[in-house]
């Protein structure tokens, strides 16, 4: 086994290998070669989890990427036809993109561009930046090997930012925003070539041809990021706000309120928790008026699940809100009642939104105390008691052992006192009389 396969086995999960194999089945059955490349290289060699699968394949990438979703159980997210690209919702909460191993040439700026089939070589040459532009073969012959044609490795390791090809922006100026974006979320410097393109491309106005929406990603892949504020602040002084809305850079540009946000993100909840940035959203779009709140959450093209959730999210965080504070609450199962059926959304607009120590205070313990304290109750726990799964008497009789385990006074711990030690006789002998 290669050092970088050992590397891989160990940052992926469970349901993470198992879509890697049955994609390397599928590639083999079909004679074709796939490789893991993208983000997903990057965030491996960079030691950090590897949040999103990306594959590339020598042909047929819609059609495999829709055997892999039907052989897993997962379902079609999205699809382009044109660069033969389709990404994927896989069990296990794991998003995967497949994409054909292609070259792009484009006539203009933005534009739409000419596909052809092209090598491994090629097609990591045409990407980004280098650091998205390292593969590790997955197939039967050269499984573990890597494929580095522009030295992406070295930046990961000297902690550069630099395009992979001197046309990067020209191509797709939506670049322009994820550059700015992996400066802040990873902390790498830009290269002086790249810093130089950077300005260059903004000169020329290569924001006319970029998209509102693509901004809006990356917002939105930046939301719940510690660095978050930075990088609108960057985005807000170069002028690359302005493809979203001309009316969210500078003063109403909420930095001190998603400043406020984030502490109450990262100081309160616990690493890994999922959700949340719809709450962002509320904050970032503060200052706005109607009409400017409207054409920002448009861009963000929310599905229709969260435009539902967007919709009540003030008035379910004002209701949590009168529940959390209401003098009724006297023990911490009361808080677990009110906190444990809410969303992150509520939670973080609710500690962002509410001034109230009592309301702050319970959010607090209900992270800090309860939530570990009924995580203790386990399903194994649970059918020890005879209940059956899935079954109304199961889910009650859980409820009534959280609601006891939280309840339950802290045992006191008895402290002996030391027994006295013996005094010594004066003198070293018996007196005599």
């Amino acid at each position: 086994m290669s050092d970088y396969l050992f590397m891989l086995e160990n940052h992926l999960d469970a349901a993470q290998n198992r879509a890697v194999m049955e994609l390397q089945r599928l590639a083999t059955a079909a004679n074709m070669n796939v490789w893991l490349t993208g983000g997903a290289m990057r965030d491996m060699l960079r030691g950090a989890p590897i949040r999103d699968l990306d594959f590339t394949v020598e042909h047929d990438a819609v059609k495999t990427g829709k055997a892999l979703a039907q052989a897993l159980g997962g379902n079609v997210i999205s699809e382009d036809p044109l660069k033969r690209w389709v990404e994927l919702a896989l069990p296990g909460n794991i998003t995967a993109s497949i994409g054909n191993s292609r070259t792009e040439k484009y006539a203009k700026s933005g534009g739409k561009p000419q596909i052809a089939a092209a090598t491994i070589h090629a097609d990591l040459a045409r990407r980004d930046f280098t650091i998205n532009a390292i593969a590790l073969s997955l197939n039967r012959g050269s499984r573990g090997l890597l494929v580095d044609p522009v030295n992406g490795q070295a930046d990961l390791m000297n902690r550069e930012l630099r395009t992979a090809n001197p046309y990067a922006f020209f191509d797709d100026p939506n670049r322009l925003f994820r550059l700015v974006r992996f400066q802040h979320a990873l902390g790498f410097a830009l290269a002086p070539r790249t810093r130089s393109q950077l300005d260059n491309a903004l000169l020329e106005d290569y924001l006319a041809t970029a998209s509102a929406a693509a901004l809006a990603t990356e917002i939105r892949a930046a939301a719940l990021d510690p660095n978050a504020v930075p990088f609108l602040e960057d985005l807000s002084a170069r002028g690359m706000l302005n493809p979203l809305s001309t009316s969210l850079s500078g003063a109403k540009l909420n930095a001190a309120g998603l400043l406020r946000f984030g502490k109450g993100a990262h100081g309160i909840l616990p690493s890994g928790y999922e959700g949340g940035w719809l709450a962002f959203l509320s904050v970032l779009v503060e200052k706005l008026n109607i009409r400017e709140r409207a054409e920002v959450v448009r861009a963000f093209n929310l599905t229709a699940s969260e435009s539902a959730v967007w919709k009540k999210l003030d008035a379910q965080t004002t209701k949590l809100e009168a529940a959390l504070k209401s003098t009724r609450i006297h023990k911490p199962s009361q808080v677990w009642d009110v906190l444990s059926p809410a969303s992150t959304d509520e939670v973080l607009l609710l500690l962002y939104r509410s001034g109230i120590r009592v309301v702050q205070d319970r959010v607090r313990a209900y992270y800090e105390k309860y939530l570990p304290l009924s995580e203790e109750i386990t399903d194994e726990l649970v059918l020890e008691s005879g209940a059956k799964p899935n079954t109304p008497k199961f889910d009650k009789t859980k409820r009534a052992m959280i609601t006891t385990r939280l309840n339950a006074r802290p045992r006191k711990i008895e402290v002996l006192e030391p027994e006295p030690a013996p005094v010594a006789a004066v003198g070293g002998g018996r007196a005599r009389g």
